[in-house]
């Protein structure tokens, strides 16, 4: 799909760079084989739109035999969505889905009342070098949707909205933009795009979500005349018009955003929820272990040993 002809790029130093709301330099935490960059939530702000967790994994490298183990562990109240640039690994959850998803596609996976999943590299993938780059995000629910059924939806690279011209190539993973719809299901007003840019090319932020992120994956970009290298989330202010223009290697974004939900959220381990109460009722659930016969049951295909709850 060609780029839409109405969103005029315009020039990247119409606005100040105090139109940077927030600028968020993530944390790194080593995982043992991999490392991750945490951008959200951050000291600084704790969500953009519904986005309340916010990793990049990797870019990581895996000698044969090594891989993901992360083992199933529950979640409430929100929705989980998968983006890999490099790799894969296999999916389940307790919900019964079993799938293995690679780059450019999307798993979508909503915990509401409760769910338990897990990820972990494939065997036949293990069998040579592999290496693994993507990200991870969490959705806050609408406090009206936090008690939803849980369920999972998996949508291949083909069937993503695509628009391209102009040095910009933009792949639509959820909600929508630019006039087009992701086919994924939401629950409030959201968007989320995979952006690369051309050296120079330049990208308009839509203007009509109330929140509106970058996070920058490659590369850097301009914005009001000021360069912002890899590894930096910025959240801009509402209403503004933004453009932001690549560095001389190009870039490799992700645009985030959408509508702010009615309050803050609380979020302790893999729980989110805008009560404390509904928290600690999950953590009880998952002490308890009674997998099938209350809040959590374990995956189908998976269910040798989970993460215990953290002391």
């Amino acid at each position: 799909m060609s780029w839409n002809p109405a969103l005029e790029p315009g020039c990247p130093d119409a606005v100040g760079i105090d139109a940077i709301e927030t600028l968020i330099v993530p944390r790194a935490r080593d995982l043992g084989d991999f490392e991750v960059r945490r951008a959200l939530p951050s000291p600084r702000r704790q969500m953009v739109g519904p986005f309340v967790f916010f990793d990049q994994a990797g870019p990581a490298e895996f000698i044969s035999g090594k891989g993901v183990d992360v083992r199933p562990h529950p979640h409430i109240g929100l929705a989980t969505v998968t983006y890999l640039y490099r790799g894969e690994f296999q999916h389940r959850d307790s919900t019964g889905a079993n799938q293995t998803i690679l780059p450019g596609a999307v798993n979508w996976m909503v915990a509401g009342r409760g769910v338990t999943h897990s990820e972990r590299t494939t065997a036949e993938t293990r069998r040579a070098p592999h290496s693994l780059f993507g990200i991870q995000t969490w959705v806050a629910l609408p406090e009206d949707k936090e008690e939803v059924a849980p369920s999972f939806e998996h949508h291949g690279k083909e069937v993503l909205p695509v628009i391209e011209g102009d040095g910009v190539n933009l792949r639509l993973i959820l909600g929508r933009a630019y006039g087009e719809t992701a086919p994924a299901r939401m629950f409030s007003d959201t968007f989320y795009a995979d952006v690369s840019l051309l050296p120079g090319a330049r990208l308009p932020l839509p203007t009509d979500h109330e929140d509106r992120g970058l996070y920058i994956v490659e590369g850097s970009v301009s914005i009001a005349g000021q360069a912002f290298e890899a590894g930096r989330m910025m959240v801009f202010r509402p209403k503004d018009a933004i453009t932001v223009a690549a560095g001389p290697q190009g870039a490799r974004l992700v645009a985030l955003g959408g509508a702010t939900l009615n309050g803050p959220r609380y979020v302790w381990w893999n729980f989110v929820a805008s009560s404390r109460d509904r928290i600690e009722a999950a953590k009880e659930e998952w002490r308890r272990g009674e997998w099938g016969h209350g809040q959590f049951d374990l995956p189908p295909d998976d269910r040798a040993e989970f993460i215990p709850l953290p002391s």
